[in-house]
């Protein structure tokens, strides 16, 4: 195991608390930032149930038509008449229930979210956890650094190839943008 070099395995600049800005401050911006990823799963689970219900009622369908062959067509065309496409809530089917999720509480919630980061920490995400990161881990661990290498050792057991936000050479022998934007912060 290789050691990293101390002198250059610092946090992307993004991830740095900005000059003037209190602990009370970055605790803060972190309990707000736990609010909105349990918002996102949230949203997460109603996307869920969005799926499961819009699945429970194409199942319906297959039911009235096995129910139909089976020789039951009163039943059949009453479980199609009373639950096919029924409502959920009354005149929203899931699609809807998320559209005024998103509108009414999702969009005003992550807009809200942003502005209080810019107006407090120039916009800079995950400042305490970043902080916290650099408190637990084990400098000059290789599988410990601030961030992403440029070049993850052969040891490691992870080529550059499987790792999405590593920057690659690209044929003029510069890096790929996108990672490297990703790398620089």
């Amino acid at each position: 195991m290789s050691e990293i070099n101390d002198d250059e395995d610092h946090p992307a600049p993004r991830h740095l608390r900005p000059d003037g800005v209190s602990d009370k401050t970055v605790e803060a911006l972190g309990t707000l930032s736990e609010a909105l990823e349990t918002v996102e799963q949230a949203r997460g689970h109603l996307y869920a149930f969005h799926q499961l219900t819009g699945g429970a009622d194409l199942t319906l369908g297959k039911a009235v038509e096995q129910l139909r062959a089976a020789g039951h067509p009163r039943q059949a065309e009453l479980v199609e008449r009373e639950l096919v496409g029924r409502n959920v809530v009354p005149g929203h089917w899931t699609f809807q229930l998320i559209e005024a999720y998103n509108a009414t509480f999702y969009r005003p919630f992550t807009d809200v979210e942003a502005r209080v980061r810019q107006d407090l920490a120039d916009g800079r995400p995950h400042l305490y956890e970043a902080e916290m990161k650099e408190a637990r881990r084990s400098r000059g661990h290789p599988h410990h650094t601030a961030r992403p290498a440029a070049h993850l050792s052969e040891d490691s057991g992870v080529s550059d190839e499987t790792q999405p936000n590593v920057a690659r050479p690209v044929a003029d022998g510069s890096r790929d943008s996108h990672a490297q934007n990703y790398l620089d912060g």
